[in-house]
């Protein structure tokens, strides 16, 4: 089959969506499909994948509480109708199209299967989705419709009135639980965060406010802090004493962050919102991490109330520096979760997930007899549009 990928966010610039729609097309490709991925880029000597076609540099938005850089206009219009017109794409799946975006351009100018995935998890009072009455006729070109979580689908529901079938992001498992750890990075009673520190939503200052406490009780943990950001500056509201249990590591790769999971004993996300998902629980899981995370909407969901993590309350501190200690207390806790963690993150992987997908461009292309899986949960049907109907 071939497949064209829109990615509405920068190429070159770390995100999750970025990250799921490579590791998809990677997969696709290792598995005989040939695909293509149109995407911006705010510098194309950045871009190693040969599948993908930078469409130009972004503008940065504030969106759902962080940056978003993406490419709209007509100019990148043209860019879009010249690549969708030489792809000759069996199914087009196009992310995020309900912001302005290359993906929102492609809706608008393509005809034939298309396929939506909507990551976003926003508020009803967002202003992002003020313009939804004039989305509405672009997405109900979509013939099919995927949310990577509950949470996104109701968001969906709230600001487009329609639905979509729920299938998670993916990651390859073994990736992560084969990784070795990093004998620098590997300390005696480890937590790890990632996430960019210019984003207050991330946590990060929810972490460092937690670090007295902890420490009363363990003086010689660490916290290992990776992401892009500024070290010196996240530093200025820790108390002096306490800055020798910190070390930043700055922006690591994929096999840094594997390397990064595995030299921990815990895995703090004190993200304090705005998450549809939650990417890296599913890769701390797979390298055998036991997790601590803010109770948002989305961590209860992957976490499955709990069961796979311990949850704090959100924003508190001292609830979170009670988890962690609660944990480096007992080991015999932590391993609990890791068994628990290495099952769930098996639901996630993209053996699972790509065939998930794959069954959305197979209704999509109205291929229903080479379906091979059935959604377990809610009839199929109400998430696909067909030209006949």
């Amino acid at each position: 089959m071939k497949i064209g990928f829109v990615s509405p966010y920068a190429w070159d610039v770390p995100g999750g969506v970025q990250a799921h729609i490579k590791d998809l097309a990677r997969y696709y490709r290792d598995h005989g499909h040939e695909v293509s991925v149109l995407a911006p880029a705010t510098d194309e000597s950045l871009i190693e994948d040969d599948f993908v076609t930078p469409a130009g540099r972004p503008v940065a938005i504030p969106y759902n509480g962080a940056v978003a850089r993406v490419l709209f206009g007509p100019v990148a219009a043209s860019r879009v109708r010249q690549w969708i017109s030489s792809g000759e794409f069996d199914v087009l799946h196009l992310h995020e199209p309900a912001i302005p975006s290359l993906s929102l351009l492609a809706c608008s100018i393509a005809e034939g299967p298309l396929v939506g995935t909507f990551h976003a998890a926003a508020p009803r009072q967002k202003v992002a989705f003020a313009i939804a009455p004039l989305l509405e006729p672009v997405i109900e070109k979509l013939r099919a419709r995927i949310a990577v979580s509950e949470v996104a689908r109701e968001t969906l529901t709230i600001h487009l009135d329609t639905d979509a079938v729920v299938i998670p992001n993916g990651i390859s498992t073994d990736f992560f639980h084969k990784a070795q750890a990093n004998p620098e990075w590997k300390k005696p009673l480890s937590i790890g965060f990632i996430g960019r520190f210019s984003e207050p939503r991330k946590g990060l200052g929810i972490l460092l406010d937690a670090l007295p406490n902890i420490a009363r009780i363990f003086p010689h943990f660490k916290v290992l802090i990776a992401g892009p950001g500024e070290g010196i500056e996240a530093m200025q509201s820790v108390n002096p004493a306490l800055r020798n249990h910190l070390q930043f590591l700055g922006r690591i790769n994929d096999d840094e962050k594997a390397a990064f999971l595995k030299s921990l004993d815990i895995y703090i996300a004190p993200n304090t919102g705005g998450e549809s998902f939650g990417i890296i629980l599913t890769e701390a899981m797979a390298a055998g991490v036991p997790i601590v995370a803010s109770d948002i909407p989305a961590f209860r969901s992957l976490l499955d109330e709990g069961r796979y993590g311990r949850l704090f309350e959100n924003e508190n501190s001292d609830h979170l520096a009670t988890s962690i200690i609660e944990l480096l207390r007992k080991p015999e806790l932590r391993a609990d979760f890791t068994r628990k963690g290495l099952e769930r993150a098996e639901r996630f992987d993209w053996s699972q997930v790509s065939d998930e997908i794959m069954n959305v461009y197979l209704h999509a292309r109205g291929e229903d007899e080479k379906v091979r899986l059935v959604s377990e949960t809610r009839p199929w049907n109400r998430f696909f549009t067909r030209e006949d109907e």
